[in-house]
């Protein structure tokens, strides 16, 4: 086999050397009868620092590997993983596998993905991976410099969580007996900072994070302070209101959950089981006429980009809402297989997705909203997927005559998600990118507010 890169490499072991692990193992499968097979070799390597009040609290490494394999027999499925990349390690790892696969029951749906959807071998650099030449050092002095910047933001800031930057990175190859090969390097790096303000019962605190791939596209560690100490005074003097109906609308970094309950309600897990509250719903008018809701796996740079899914089905740009209508589910090759339908390319999950904004600015969605909730943190996870139902504490400010007039707090938000997403009234352009999801703060036509 390939040696290990040198040390000074970024990583441990070079993307051919993954790749012939993959063909090993699935060379060895055949040999031991499996009629299909698949495997992935991965590592990954980084740290994070934690800096609180100017003290370096932890210093944290992390190197890891693996190789996974699965088996098909028939219909009979067999899966092992390893963290040894020895020859004789990978044979075991296979011979687990076949083992495994000949005691299990027959499922009609197991299976690799259909040939014809497969993403092709000379896929172009995604482009995902930007290392940051940045020492442990250098990290502790930005964690220093965002925390500092958080702290100095305002007298009534009393106390830090802390500020934390990390750095990550990681490659993969994945093959099966298709003939699929494929693979690629990533990174994510971030900096992040929480403080607290305020004495006694009146104590509150926030936070504020950038994450991207590239370290240029990071927000400043002074900036991401700043950002998180006027949070958390702004949040001063909170007060509780009186149960009511009322609009809410949904900060941006928030809104993405919103996106990220309809994503689990039209996946394949929940659908095939009949647990989604949004069963059947494809073609069906699901939002308001106003959204549009797109995936887009290629985007430079994108946190959730990527050329094919875990199945090594190829990616492709779709529109999944359109006018508030849904043009299609989330799915892997074997939720397609168990609803009598096609993958979309979603094995391991949904990517990019971005919800057009309508409305106007965040200024103009307090306008259009003239009285209600703008909420600034959920707590807790009452949401029900069967049912819809939502109902979760809340914190963040009451508006009124469209302008921010004071903090509250130690209220609940109620609703259903179907009635919430047909009542949305805009998207705000104040844009977030959280993760696979990318949009902007959510206005809600009205919610039930329980408070005092």
């Amino acid at each position: 086999m390939d040696a290990p890169v040198s040390d000074h490499q970024p990583f441990s072991y070079t993307q051919d050397f993954l790749r012939s692990l993959v063909r090993d193992a699935l060379e060895h499968a055949r040999r031991c009868g499996a009629h299909a097979a698949e495997a992935d070799a991965s590592e990954g390597s980084g740290f994070s620092v934690n800096v609180r009040l100017d003290e370096v609290e932890t210093i944290e490494y992390n190197r890891d590997k693996d190789v996974g394999i699965t088996v098909f027999f028939g219909q009979q499925r067999g899966h092992a993983s390893s963290s040894d990349f020895s020859p004789q390690a990978l044979r075991d790892t296979v011979e687990k596998a076949v083992s495994i696969a000949r005691h299990t029951a027959s499922d009609p749906f197991a299976g690799l993905a259909d040939p014809a959807l497969l993403a092709r071998n000379d896929l172009p650099d995604p482009g995902l991976y930007h290392p940051w030449n940045l020492s442990v050092e250098q990290a502790i002095d930005q964690a220093r410099e965002c925390e500092a910047a958080a702290l100095g933001f305002d007298r009534r800031i009393s106390n830090s969580e802390g500020a934390t930057v990390y750095t990550q990175q990681s490659q993969f190859a994945y093959g099966n007996t298709l003939g699929f090969m494929g693979g690629y390097a990533g990174s994510s790096h971030g900096v992040s900072c929480s403080v607290i303000a305020g004495k006694g019962d009146g104590m509150q605190r926030d936070y504020w994070y950038t994450t991207t791939r590239d370290p240029l596209d990071l927000d400043p560690p002074r900036s991401v302070g700043q950002r998180a100490g006027e949070r958390t005074v702004r949040r001063l003097k909170a007060r509780q209101l009186k149960t009511c109906q009322a609009p809410v609308l949904f900060e941006a970094g928030l809104a993405a959950g919103l996106i990220g309950h309809f994503v689990s309600a039209v996946s394949g897990g929940a659908l095939y089981r009949k647990s989604s509250f949004l069963q059947d719903s494809l073609g069906q008018q699901v939002f308001a006429a106003e959204i549009q809701l797109q995936e887009q796996p290629h985007l430079p740079k994108g946190l959730a980009s990527s050329p094919f899914d875990d199945d090594g089905v190829a990616t492709q740009a779709r529109e999944v809402v359109v006018d508030g209508v849904v043009q299609g589910y989330f799915l892997g090759s074997y939720a397609a297989r168990k609803l009598g339908m096609r993958s979309t390319g979603n094995a391991g999950g949904n990517h990019n997705l971005i919800l057009k904004p309508f409305g106007g600015s965040f200024e103009n969605l307090l306008h259009t909203m003239q009285r209600g909730l703008l909420v600034t943190e959920l707590l807790g996870q009452g949401v029900n997927g069967v049912t819809g139902d939502y109902s979760r504490g809340a914190a963040g400010f009451w508006v009124e005559q469209g302008k921010i007039q004071y903090p509250v707090h130690e209220i609940t938000i109620a609703g259903n998600l179907k009635d919430m997403f047909r009542h949305i009234l805009a998207v705000g352009d104040d844009v977030l990118i959280r993760g696979s999801k990318i949009t902007g703060s959510i206005l809600l036509e009205e919610m039930t507010i329980a408070g005092n």
